[in-house]
């Protein structure tokens, strides 16, 4: 039985601009086809079990050729696979989506159509340049300037110098002075506005204006390469007015958020509004402990527990989904005290309608361990649910109060995850200014696992993660705190001063 091929628009770059059923449809993908000109950050949404597959076209440098990709989603199909032809933009606007589907519909193999956010309409909207406005034009021209096979286009320039409209061209670079010169040729006054927008939407989206005779000269001086979009109109004059992506605090920064995939989503939400670029490389992920028998034991006697103490949100979780397995609530604790590591999983607790009854002022391990044996007395029993390669250092200042019962219980394993399609190193290198983001000592050395870099700068929640990634040898900045506000406020001000000269 066949199985079905999907096309979809992944956006300009933006994870942000990828659409609600693009994202949902990927999750869902058993072969990812995908195109070279597709971000780093939705590469990075495909399933890890998914067969990933590079067809890597850019101009003048095809890893396969069209040919051979309409070949290979036939087959891929053919197999029973649910198949995503994942493309930059829209893949009917200059994608050549409808040539992929060819040969499906000849096979009688069941596809469909995710629409993508144009690169011609959204990188011009990020630069701040409205494509129509009505002080200015009523029409809105899309035009590639992709010449094939190094020969010159055959544009209409007098047509479309005289209809007074906006002029959008993609993949136009190298042919920009050509594109100039034509319209210029036709008639189109020199002083008309015109913009080129590189790399439009990401971290290191570049705006440069100029008039359009003086276009060209301007692109040259600035080294303005691929991908970008040119614009030509109007329109372009109210781009000083309406930049508003610049403006943003994060506006520039590029940052890796190394937390496991169920936790990154405020973190990450929150640096994207500031205006960063995010990549989520989940460096961990947590698996529960199985069979688990000591903490079965340990749940059906909670009433015994004086204290239960968590050190992580994840821990939280994972305890509390057993309880709940084991047809248990929180009416199960009520004799229990709760401690928490830090504001994060003081919240994680809240979430399960409960309060934490100790936080420690600094959150880590150790002020934990301070606090909380500063308040046992003889016969309390303490019940510390964690990683099974969790600190030593809480236990044994737990163990020093006289009189006092700890259970350590294992009740997740850490494990390290794969970095998927990215290549880690390699973006570190495409990307020099990229900084990964960490929150506990274990995303480091998931990171470096996947094959993160060492020689990179890290922006740390605490000490102890702080020490892991100074033992590899990366540069590092800590939060003043170990919260998500400090975290955040330290990238903005390690980002402010990168921009210092």
């Amino acid at each position: 039985m066949a199985g079905k091929v999907y096309l979809i628009g992944a956006g300009p770059g933006d994870a942000g601009l990828l659409t609600c059923k693009g994202r949902e449809v990927l999750s869902r993908a058993e072969v990812v086809v995908y195109d070279a000109l597709v971000g780093a950050e939705i590469l990075a949404m495909v399933p890890r079990e998914a067969e990933r597959i590079d067809a890597g076209k850019r101009a003048g440098n095809h890893r396969l050729h069209q040919w051979e990709i309409n070949q290979l989603l036939l087959d891929k199909a053919l197999e029973g696979k649910m198949v995503v032809r994942l493309k930059g933009g829209d893949p009917f606007l200059f994608g050549r989506g409808g040539e992929e589907l060819e040969l499906l519909a000849q096979h009688g193999v069941p596809y469909e159509i995710v629409p993508g956010v144009t690169s011609a309409i959204a990188v011009p909207a990020y630069a701040g340049i409205p494509v129509t406005h009505r002080d200015c034009c009523s029409s809105v021209h899309i035009i590639t300037g992709h010449r094939r096979d190094g020969k010159a286009g055959h544009l209409p320039y007098r047509a479309l110098a005289e209809t007074g409209g906006t002029l959008v061209f993609l993949m136009g670079v190298k042919a920009l002075p050509e594109i100039c010169a034509g319209l210029l040729e036709a008639g189109m006054d020199p002083g008309t506005p015109a913009a080129i927008v590189e790399k439009g939407t990401t971290a290191e989206q570049r705006t440069m204006t100029a008039t359009l005779a003086e276009l060209p000269e301007t692109a040259e001086r600035e080294k303005a390469g691929a991908p970008a979009v040119i614009v030509v109109g109007g329109v372009c004059a109210l781009q000083p007015e309406f930049f508003w992506r610049e403006r943003l605090p994060l506006f520039g920064c590029r940052l890796v958020v190394t937390r496991p995939r169920e936790r990154q989503g405020v973190l990450s939400g929150r640096l994207r509004t500031l205006g960063a670029e995010v990549m989520e490389i989940p460096a961990i992920r947590t698996v529960p402990v199985e069979p688990n028998e000591t903490l079965d034991r340990a749940m059906d006697g909670l009433a015994s527990y004086t204290w239960l103490v968590f050190t992580s949100p994840g821990a939280v979780g994972q305890f509390f989904d057993r309880l709940r397995n084991r047809k248990r609530d929180i009416r199960a604790l009520k004799n229990c005290r709760l401690a928490a590591i830090g504001s994060g999983t003081a919240a994680a607790i809240e979430q399960r309608g409960l309060f934490a009854d100790l936080v420690p002022e600094v959150y880590d391990a150790a002020h934990l361990g301070e606090a909380l044996a500063a308040q046992l007395r003889p016969g309390d029993r303490v019940l510390l649910p964690r990683a099974r390669e969790g600190d030593p250092v809480l236990p044994e200042l737990l163990r020093q109060v006289e009189g006092a019962e700890i259970t350590e219980i294992p009740l997740y394993d850490t494990i390290y995850e794969s970095s998927g399609i990215i290549d880690l190193a390699a973006e570190f290198v495409a990307h020099p200014r990229t900084m990964a983001v960490f929150t506990s000592a274990s995303t480091v050395r998931g990171f470096l696992a996947a094959g993160g870099p060492e020689n990179i700068t890290a922006l740390c929640i605490g000490p102890q993660t702080a020490a892991q990634a100074k033992a590899a040898g990366m540069t590092v900045h800590v939060a003043r705190e170990a919260t998500l506000d400090a975290l955040i406020e330290l990238a903005e001000q390690i980002h402010e001063g990168a921009k210092q000269p």
